[in-house]
């Protein structure tokens, strides 16, 4: 049976990471899908950056494998003569030569920012699924691993396909949005041309989701074998072991599953009201929403300006949510208000719950390291995220301050995120797992209806890899 020092132990830990490749054969594929999340964050940084700067329309034209820019004065020359042909330039004669330069170097940077991430992730898959063989695994972990274990795990190469196809398309997504702002029938425009907001929500959209599929699938790779590998105990026969996610789930009492469950679909929820306040501000960014109303929490003086809210000119009336300057502004500050006190109340409930610091005998607890060091990011990145953005319309949108908005709505997600998988002990398909197991290792004194405690070499391996992390 297990001692209270190794229950101690195994509590203490939680589930960590393994990032090491001698403790997890799979870490150097984890790492690389996590880099190649962070250079998404890159490249959604740069594309925001090129908007608020007024750039992406600076170039006219779209190659799938890219083009080195303009060097000689005759390339720039012949390339800003082409820009004149377009509407944009109806709008902008005064610019000269040297400010071209400037704004095409941003959209030219944003374009070739997307490539580098396709070329990382596109080489790294091939790499990792034809040429890199994993390491030797500590004896003394005892996994019990696959006869043929691959640096890829079993199953996750459909998800990398998808991947790779949700980048393409982005280019594809990236150049539709462009044409929207270059078209003739945008010449006789009188408001500043702009491309579509509904493309412009559409492309980053699809980034938004990329960096959220690839950020989960490199976490879910780095935890894969402290979920699916089962740990070959001498307490247990082989056909009842369980891997040591599950055996964490097996250890807590009813009590603590439940708040942890509740825990989990609060970040669920945030994490849906933060991709939908992302997505309303694409809807303020392509209407250039920012710029007015510069004032909170009221707006001229009012909670909701009723009587800006609808332009009569609009058809059919259904589009002022997504293109009248009031409708769209107070849209996203209603979102934006929404999620950073749902991500409070969640890391409030999961924190400060009794539940959450120690459930019963033996300092049981429903969250574990993990999830709490999630909770209190997620809680602090949307208490930021939301003072920025107010600061950010009450400055008139510097681009500085607009930028470091955009970051930190991704620094939310990426916290949500983080948060939800370390709380994937209270899944649904995990409890379906154990529940039909035999029961694992009873201690001397019951912990809450289970009466159940990890066995003494699962709290021996979860110490090993927090050691040797």
């Amino acid at each position: 049976m297990a001692s209270s020092t190794s229950l101690s132990k195994i509590y203490s830990h939680g589930l960590p990471l393994p990032t090491s490749p001698t403790l997890n054969p799979h870490a150097s594929v984890g790492k690389w899908i996590l880099s190649t999340s962070g250079l998404v964050v890159a490249m959604v940084h740069i594309g925001g950056v090129t908007r608020l700067t007024k750039s992406g329309l600076s170039m006219t034209d779209w190659k799938p494998l890219g083009s080195r820019p303009p060097i000689t004065l005759e390339e720039w020359q012949v390339e800003f003569d082409r820009y004149k042909t377009y509407p944009e330039w109806q709008q902008r004669k005064s610019m000269t030569l040297d400010e071209f330069k400037y704004i095409y170097f941003w959209e030219w940077g944003h374009r070739m920012m997307g490539r580098v991430v396709g070329v990382v992730f596109g080489g790294g898959w091939a790499y990792f699924t034809w040429l890199h063989r994993p390491k030797t695994i500590d004896g003394e972990l005892n996994w019990k691993l696959p006869k043929s274990i691959t640096s890829i795990p079993a199953g996750y190469q459909p998800r990398l396909a998808l991947l790779f196809a949700m980048g393409g398309t982005q280019g594809l997504v990236g150049w539709w949005m462009v044409k929207s702002g270059l078209g003739d029938d945008r010449r006789g425009d009188n408001k500043e041309i702009r491309v579509s907001p509904y493309r412009l929500a559409a492309h980053l959209g699809m980034a938004v989701g990329t960096f959220s599929l690839l950020t989960w699938t490199g976490l879910n790779v780095l935890s894969y074998p402290m979920d699916a590998y089962p740990i070959v105990a001498k307490e247990v026969s082989q056909k009842r072991a369980l891997s040591l996610l599950q055996q964490y789930t097996k250890s807590l009492t009813p009590t603590a599953l439940q708040h942890a469950q509740r825990t989990r679909a609060g970040v669920l929820s945030t994490i849906a009201l933060t991709g939908c306040t992302i997505l309303s501000g694409a809807f303020v960014a392509g209407n250039d929403a920012g710029n007015a109303y510069n004032e909170y929490p009221l707006m001229n003086g009012q909670f909701i300006p009723w009587d800006d809210m609808v332009d009569t000119e609009i058809t059919p009336k259904w589009r002022n949510m997504f293109e009248t300057t009031a409708t769209v502004q107070w849209n996203h500050r209603m979102l934006g208000t929404s999620t950073a006190l749902t991500a409070l109340g969640v890391a409030g409930y999961g924190l400060l719950h009794p539940a959450g610091r120690a459930t019963a005998a033996k300092s049981v607890l429903s969250m574990s390291p993990q999830a709490t060091r999630g909770l209190v990011a997620l809680g602090t990145a949307a208490t930021a995220q939301m003072s920025l953005g107010i600061a950010t319309l009450l400055n008139y949108v510097p681009v500085s301050l607009a930028a470091c908005h955009q970051l930190g709505s991704l620094a939310v997600l990426t916290a949500g995120l983080y948060s939800a998988h370390s709380l994937r002990y209270a899944t649904r398909s995990i409890l379906s797992v154990v529940g039909s197991k035999p029961p694992l290792v009873k201690s001397n004194s019951s912990v809450g209806g289970g009466g159940l405690s990890f066995g003494k070499t699962g709290a021996s391996v979860v110490s090993k890899i927090a050691t040797k992390l």
